[in-house]
C-alpha cells in the first residue's frame, strides 16, 4: 500500500494542473477557449446553442484529455523508471494503473469543474447541465483509460503526440454516442451505457498498457 501511495504522490505531483512539477493549465484553458468559441461559430441562436452546447462540452472535453498524452508514460520509459520498478518488483500493470488513476484526477474532474461556466457560455439550462455532469463523471474515467491505453502502445515511436490523438478519437465514439446522446433523451440509459463502457475500459487499461510498456522494452 505504501508502495501505492508514493506512486500515486509522484504521479499526482507530475500531473495535477498548476502542481510544483506538473503540466500547464493548458487542458482546462483548451476545453474553456472551444466553449467560448462555439457561440460565435454558430450565432447567438439561443435555442440552437442550448440544444447543441450539451454536446460541444462533451468533444472539448475529449479534446482537453488529447492534450497530456505525450506526457503520461514516455518520460518514464525513456528515462528507465519502469525498469527500475521492474527491479523492485513493481509490475508494470500496477504502475500503470495508479498512473491511470492520477490521469482522471489531473483532468476529470477539473473539467466536471470548468463545465458550469462554460455551460453558460454555450447556453445550456441547469437540466441539461446536471446530465452533462452525470455524463462526465461516468465519461471521464473512460476517456483516462483510452489515453493510457494509447500512450502505452505508442511510447516507444518518435513523435507520437499526433498519432495518439488521431488513435484515441474513434476509441472515444462510443463514449460520445452515449454520453452525448443521453442530453437528448435525457435518460438514464445513456449514462449507465457510458458508466458501462468506461468502466470497462478502466478495467482492461493496466493489463493492456503494463503489456503494451513491457513489448516495448523488449523490441
Amino acid at each position: 500500500m505504501s508502495t501505492i501511495a508514493t506512486l500515486l504522490k509522484r504521479d499526482l505531483a507530475a500531473l495535477l494542473p498548476g502542481s510544483a512539477k506538473g503540466n500547464s493549465l493548458l487542458p482546462l484553458l483548451f476545453f474553456l477557449a472551444v466553449a467560448m468559441l462555439y457561440p460565435f461559430a454558430v450565432g447567438p441562436d439561443a435555442a440552437l446553442l442550448g440544444a447543441t452546447g450539451g454536446g460541444v462540452i462533451w468533444v472539448a472535453a475529449l479534446l482537453a484529455a488529447i492534450l497530456p498524452l505525450d506526457r503520461l508514460l514516455a518520460p518514464d520509459v525513456e528515462s528507465g523508471f519502469f525498469d527500475q520498478w521492474a527491479l523492485r518488483g513493481i509490475a508494470e500493470e500496477v504502475v500503470v494503473a495508479v498512473r491511470l488513476l492520477a490521469h482522471w484526477l489531473s483532468f476529470g474532474p477539473f473539467i466536471m469543474l470548468a463545465a458550469l461556466p462554460a455551460s453558460a457560455l454555450v447556453g445550456i439550462d441547469n437540466a441539461t447541465l446536471h446530465v452533462v455532469l452525470l455524463g462526465l463523471l461516468a465519461g471521464t474515467p473512460g476517456l483516462a483509460a483510452i489515453g493510457i491505453i494509447i500512450a502505452s502502445v505508442t511510447v516507444g515511436i518518435k513523435g507520437n503526440a499526433a498519432l495518439s490523438g488521431l488513435l484515441v478519437i474513434p476509441l472515444a465514439v462510443p463514449l460520445l454516442i452515449f454520453g452525448a446522446g443521453s442530453l437528448s433523451t435525457g435518460g438514464e440509459g445513456g449514462l449507465a451505457l457510458t458508466g458501462a463502457i468506461s468502466l470497462a475500459l478502466v478495467a482492461m487499461a493496466p493489463f493492456a498498457g503494463g503489456a503494451a510498456i513491457r513489448a516495448s522494452r523488449e523490441s
